[in-house]
């Protein structure tokens, strides 16, 4: 009888907490839609407007690795990226252009403030791909805020060295996998001058634990400077605070010019890393940039527009 009447008054309970729940979720709209209209009325009062930063980079890559930037609700960015060889490879090489490694990728917006992206990268055979969301924006005016916000959750998949003679992809060995997590905080200074933060964390499922951990932490560092209405300098270093003392691999650093032309964007690179995912660019970068082993790249992009903005 006893445990009868302990679980009526749990019951009991439970439903009254759920009448709670129910009536605190019909009244959030209401909530949202009042503050709203109060922050309407102290913008009207006060006769300031929220103005939001926009363009604080041109493109959704910084160089290498990515920029704040997120595609717009149902546009579709093409990207082509390339790396060349070394230069310090002589005139045998061609100072680095007989050799090339490439990314293809596909960027789409499903919101304005989220985007996926899948790609292939010759580097290591590589497939990629990541989630990218908007998270805070810069503004002034009623609503200051000094910065603006992305994280970036991403994955990738080595599909080289082959492990037998079969040449179907291999997709059953999960030491090939690695997880990035970034996040992404940037602030425009000037129309002229943006300069971005990238704490970033990637784990590797598989390593060589002698010279490198399974999780590592880097700092990137990155800048934009525009010089013209549509030529602008930029520039990058991502350093490895996980890195071991006998490591064989070096912080990346890159340098770029920033050409928009229309519908596209046309950045060329110098930089000592040949990886497009972050996983081999931020801890897998092995020439030396002081040392002349520096590659001459380039990024294209391409963007179509998919659904018509509201």
């Amino acid at each position: 009888m006893m445990h009868s009447e302990q679980v009526k008054f749990g019951t009991i309970k439970l439903l009254s907490q759920m009448k709670k729940l129910l009536l605190l979720l019909l009244l959030a709209p209401c909530l949202v839609y009042a503050q709203d209209d109060l922050l309407a009325e102290l913008e009207k009062e006060t006769g300031k407007e929220t103005e939001y930063t926009f363009a604080t980079f041109k493109g959704t890559r910084l160089a290498n690795g990515h920029s704040i930037e997120t595609k717009n609700a149902g546009s579709l960015e093409f990207i082509f990226a390339h790396r060349f060889g070394a230069i310090n490879g002589g005139a045998y090489e061609m100072f680095g252009l007989d050799e090339a490694l490439v990314r293809l990728g596909l960027d789409y917006g499903i919101t304005d403030w989220l985007s996926v992206s899948i790609g292939r990268n010759s580097f290591d055979k590589t497939m990629d791909g990541y989630f990218k969301m908007k998270v805070l924006r810069q503004s002034s005016g009623a609503r200051n805020f000094p910065f603006s916000a992305t994280a970036l959750l991403g994955g990738a998949y080595k599909f080289s060295p082959k492990k037998n003679a079969d040449v179907s992809p291999d997709f059953e060995n999960i030491d090939r996998l690695s997880g990035t997590i970034q996040l992404l905080l940037a602030r425009k200074f000037s129309p002229n001058f943006s300069f971005q933060i990238m704490p970033t964390l990637v784990h590797k499922n598989a390593v060589v634990q002698s010279i490198e951990e399974n999780t590592q932490v880097a700092l990137g560092l990155g800048g934009r400077i525009k010089l013209t209405k549509s030529v602008a300098i930029s520039t990058e270093y991502y350093y490895n605070l996980s890195e071991k003392e006998n490591s064989p691999y070096y912080n990346p650093l890159a340098f770029g010019i920033d050409i928009e032309t229309g519908g596209h964007v046309f950045q060329l690179v110098l930089t000592n890393a040949v990886g497009l995912t972050e996983r081999a660019f931020v801890t897998e970068t092995r020439d030396d940039f002081f040392d002349g082993d520096i590659h001459l790249g380039f990024n294209v992009t391409r963007t179509f527009q998919l659904k018509k903005n509201k």
